[in-house]
This record gives C-alpha cells, sequence and structure tokens, in this order.
C-alpha cells in the first residue's frame, strides 16, 4: 500500500494524514497544552494557600481535604456539565475543572512535604532570626519540594489526560481530533492524535522530573553518600573476611599435618 492511497485505504497508520493534515495537528496540540497547563500553574497557585491553611490551622485540615476529595470524585462529563451554566461554552469550562480536580493531589502533597520538614530546621532558621514568609520560602518550600515536585507531576500528566474530555464543549486539544475521528471512524486521526496525547504526558513528566532533580540536588547527593556507605560497608566486610580466610590459610600452613586443635572446654 503507498503512502498516498493510505487514506483512501483508511488506514490507522498513515503519513500522508500527518503532513496533509499537520497544521490542525499543530494548532490542536498548542490549544491542548494551553489548556493544561494554565489549570496546573492555576491549581498549584490555589492549592498552596489551601495547604498553608490546613497546615496552620489543624480544625480547617479535615474539611480542605475532604472538600477536594469530593471534587476530585465528580465525573468529568458532569463536572463540565455543571460549570457550563457559569462559564458557558468556553475554555474555562475545561480550565476550572482540571484546576478542581487537581487541587487533591496538590494540597495533599504540599501539605506532606511541608509536613516533612524537620524542626530542626525550623528550629535553626527561627534562632537564626528568619521570620514566618522568609521561613517558609527559604527553609520549608525548598525541604518539602520532592512532595511538591511528585504532586505537580501527577497534577500534569493528570490535566493532559483530562483535557481531551474538553471536546464535548469544543476545547478539548486533542481530544477534538479523537472524538471527530471516533464520529466519522477515521483510523488515522484517532491513532495520530491519540499518540500524541501520550507523548505529551510523558515529555511532561520527563520534564518536570528534570527540573525536580536541578532544584534539589541534595536528594542525589544524600543517595550518593548512603551508596557510599554501603560500598564502604561491604568492601570493611569482604576485607575482614579475607583476612580471616588469610588467618586460616596461615594455621593450615602451620600445621602440616592438616589436624585442627580443639581447645578443652
Amino acid at each position: 500500500m503507498s503512502e498516498r492511497s493510505c487514506l483512501t485505504a483508511n488506514a490507522w497508520v498513515c503519513p500522508e494524514y500527518v503532513r496533509s493534515r499537520s497544521q490542525e495537528l499543530l494548532d490542536a496540540t498548542a490549544q491542548h497544552v494551553g489548556i493544561a497547563l494554565s489549570s496546573v500553574a492555576i491549581g498549584l497557585l490555589v492549592a498552596l494557600p489551601l495547604a498553608l491553611l490546613a497546615r496552620r490551622r489543624k480544625g480547617f485540615a479535615g474539611p480542605v481535604l475532604g472538600l477536594t476529595t469530593v471534587l476530585y470524585t465528580v465525573p468529568s462529563l458532569a463536572m463540565f456539565a455543571l460549570l457550563m451554566p457559569v462559564f458557558g461554552l468556553s475554555a474555562s469550562v475545561v480550565v476550572t475543572g482540571l484546576v478542581l480536580y487537581s487541587l487533591t493531589v496538590l494540597v495533599r502533597n504540599i501539605l506532606a512535604g511541608l509536613e516533612s520538614v524537620p524542626d530542626e530546621a525550623r528550629e535553626a532558621a527561627l534562632g537564626m532570626g528568619y521570620g514566618p514568609w522568609r521561613l517558609l520560602f527559604e527553609v520549608e518550600l525548598p525541604l518539602a519540594l520532592p512532595a511538591l515536585m511528585a504532586g505537580l507531576r501527577i497534577a500534569t500528566v493528570s490535566a493532559v489526560s483530562l483535557t481531551t474530555v474538553g471536546a464535548i464543549v469544543g476545547y478539548g486539544g486533542l481530544g477534538n481530533l479523537i472524538y471527530e475521528g471516533m464520529d466519522t471512524l477515521f483510523k488515522s486521526q484517532v491513532l495520530t492524535a491519540s499518540a500524541l496525547c501520550v507523548l505529551l504526558a510523558v515529555v511532561f513528566d520527563v520534564l518536570l522530573l528534570w527540573v525536580q532533580r536541578r532544584l534539589t540536588p541534595w536528594a542525589r547527593t544524600s543517595r550518593t553518600r548512603r551508596g557510599g556507605r554501603r560500598s564502604r560497608r561491604g568492601a570493611a566486610k569482604g576485607l575482614d573476611t579475607a583476612e580471616a580466610a588469610d588467618a586460616r590459610e596461615a594455621a593450615g600452613a602451620a600445621d602440616p599435618s592438616g589436624n585442627r586443635t580443639v581447645k578443652a572446654g
């Protein structure tokens, strides 16, 4: 089958579709990325104050976590339908829905990261004259970055996936192409758009993982040190074993008869 006949044959894999619809694919991808990233960014801006409120006032922790959990259980189609009377048929419906979904993961991870900060680090910072805001932004948040970034990665990948559902209001990015292709049984369009969604999720996850490693170099140093200590312990154990073997060989050489001396009890 030639490349130019794959469109006529409605093949799943069709390079000619990618070439002839490249602008359409680029526009859908740009819309998809814009909706996903803006929703995660807004979600992070909303989740940080909520997590700080839940940590400082324990009475708010239960309601905040409970409300975000309830929002996450609402099906995406129902969520977008409930938001349509407020925002109409616009991208705001999709962005707002994804923001509400991201709060569950982001609030919990930020709160867990802040609570994992050692008390010794806080006490040392306070002893050096750090105020509450300086303590938060220069000590607590940097130490909470691993948990925060883990939540951010999950929220981003989820946003890339759920953006496709926005096709029901006409703002689903690549989801628009997937739904259109399914309606018309256009196989290459469905497969290409789906593959691009998966690729976006993988790229964003790897990129955020790289950012996390760049922002937390002490985590790599800590792992390297632990590995070095284990290696040194293993080497020392091996050395002790080798020395014991040498001692046994020396004892055997000193007693050519091969008889062992048994100490009387």
